[in-house]
């Protein structure tokens, strides 16, 4: 299989990737069947939103030379070959996000992980939610909002006590950040086929900004949020480090 090398601008990343030029066979991106990515948890989003850019998706094998390494598998020099080999393919189907600004400027963008939307001041932001085109909550008082897919659930999601969503259950998970009012709400777990729009109340009073993963657009009037599966990506993984066996046991971490 031909393999492309996408390595985070670190020490750590730069000098395994020295390593494995050494030992293995690399072609460029455009040329490859699979893309073997060095880094942490971001540089695999980054690499990932790299690969939408394009006009093809290959699968991506992630090697943890950051942080957490969430969506990475351990790093090793040895038996890489094997590993891609044997390696458990996991579906990732993106969000699509489209934020209309208060000018009028309309911003299309994907996320893997989530998409929230965030007050920009130390006002509160006033949201409106629709789902499907009906209103089912007027008005919701927050520092925000989010929506998670299954992969992103584990992450921001989870920090402010988002449910967790095993891989491949097909459904998205919508998380208040910091909700007043109403004060019991603590979100909603809606179908993969659900179209979510959020209208900002007030806006030009109280701004908010829409970020897709690791973009953001700033002082939106409206965000529109759906499943894209016309650009699905695949994440490989180590059988005995799959993804959907990683995000089950997060339920037991305490």
């Amino acid at each position: 299989m031909k393999r492309a090398l996408a390595v985070s601008p670190t020490d750590q990343a730069l000098a395994a990737a020295a390593e494995l030029r050494d030992a293995y066979e690399w072609v460029p991106l455009d040329q490859a069947e699979s893309v073997v990515a060095l880094g942490g948890d971001g540089f695999m989003l980054q690499t990932l939103h790299t690969m939408l850019g394009t006009r093809r998706t290959v699968p991506v094998f992630g090697m943890n030379l950051g942080t957490v390494g969430f969506l990475m598998n351990d790093w090793r020099l040895e038996g890489l070959d094997e590993r891609l080999a044997r390696a458990k393919p996991f579906r990732v189907s993106p969000l699509n996000m489209t934020a209309t600004t208060l000018d009028g400027e309309v911003v299309v963008l994907p996320a893997i992980n989530e998409v929230s939307l965030l007050r920009e001041t130390r006002q509160t932001a006033k949201l409106e939610i629709t789902i499907n085109d009906r209103v089912v909550l007027a008005e919701l008082v927050a520092d925000g909002i989010l929506v998670a897919t299954p992969a992103g659930s584990t992450a921001y999601n989870l920090s402010v006590q988002g449910p967790i969503l095993p891989l491949g259950s097909a459904m998205l998970a919508m998380t208040p950040i910091s909700p007043f009012r109403p004060r019991r709400w603590r979100g909603a777990i809606l179908p993969e086929k659900t179209r979510i729009g959020i209208r900002v109340l007030e806006a030009s009073k109280r701004p908010v900004s829409a970020v897709a993963d690791q973009r953001e657009v700033r002082e939106v009037a409206s965000v529109r949020v759906e499943i894209d599966h016309t650009r699905d990506l695949t994440l490989l993984f180590d059988p005995e480090h799959a993804l959907d066996d990683r995000i089950t046991m997060e339920q037991f971490i305490a």
